[in-house]
């Protein structure tokens, strides 16, 4: 049982390399089966740490290799999207570079600070998972986002300025930060309040 969320978060690797091969080979309905991949990815992305928290066996490294795995599974699916509709990212690509930079600002600052990549897994991130869940849709199908893509690129902008201002507010390393609020408290030595479903 206390296995049960290191596997879901190792399935996630082979469902994001699962999703290249389907788009590599063009299989038929691919859509269909890389939505329905990519849901079971996002549901086991929820309910890993839900339930290692019920389980009693979240900790630093199981959220460490969570966040790190999250980062793969997200890169393998924009690479299958990428060889299934390449002109949408020939299209948007100074948003993608300046998004992707954003992300990466924000591995680079936590190195460099702490050495230790992000693991914040803060409530903007999360939403922001969601509306990338439901672009990533969206062009899957159509090949093609307008009004979705600008509001992920806008939130995912916002939630990685959020990040990079928690990591400098924290003195030491912390994985589960909520919001700057609890970065600031944790910073003045107190004590903050987790969802216990959600955080910690």
């Amino acid at each position: 049982m206390k296995n049960i969320p290191l596997l879901l978060i190792y399935s996630r690797l082979l469902i994001g390399f699962g999703i290249i091969i389907l788009s590599i080979f063009h299989v038929t309905h691919y859509s269909f089966l890389a939505i329905s991949l990519l849901s079971i990815g996002l549901l086991t992305d929820i309910f890993d740490g839900i339930i290692a928290r019920k389980l009693n066996v979240s900790s630093e490294k199981l959220r460490r290799l969570d966040s790190g795995i999250d980062q793969v599974f997200f890169i393998s699916v924009a690479i299958a999207t990428y060889l299934q509709c390449p002109d949408f990212f020939t299209s948007n690509l100074v948003k993608l570079i300046i998004l992707i930079s954003a992300e990466a600002l924000t591995y680079l600052v936590s190195y460099v600070k702490f050495k230790k990549e992000i693991a914040t897994h803060s409530i903007g991130a999360k939403i922001w998972t969601l509306v990338l869940f439901a672009t990533l849709v969206e062009i899957m199908i159509h090949c093609k986002s307008v009004v979705l893509f600008e509001l992920c690129l806008y939130i995912g902008l916002l939630t990685r300025l959020e990040i990079l201002v928690i990591v400098l507010t924290l003195k030491k390393w912390t994985n589960d930060v909520p919001t700057i609020y609890h970065a600031v408290k944790l910073r003045q030595g107190k004590e903050i309040k987790r969802n216990k479903l959600f955080n910690g």
